[in-house]
């Protein structure tokens, strides 16, 4: 079986990871795919932000839609 004959990783990867902690390294931008989880998620993060704070200048304004003088 696969799953029982596996190679115990865990060492090799405790090393790497605690390499990288050794450097200053956030805990989250260490693993080998976080860009492909960290760029969308700040996209949407900061993306959000921007369009809640464009609101709230308008709204703040008078205006209640995103374009216009409605």
């Amino acid at each position: 079986m696969r799953l029982v004959d596996a190679p115990n990783r865990v060492p090799e990867k405790q090393r790497y990871y605690q390499q990288a902690y050794a450097q200053h390294t956030r805990i989250w931008k260490i693993a080998p795919r976080s860009n492909y989880y960290l760029i969308p998620y700040y996209t949407l993060l900061w993306g959000t932000m921007g369009a809640s704070l464009y609101m709230v200048g308008r709204k703040a304004l008078g205006y209640n839609t995103w374009f216009g003088k409605n």
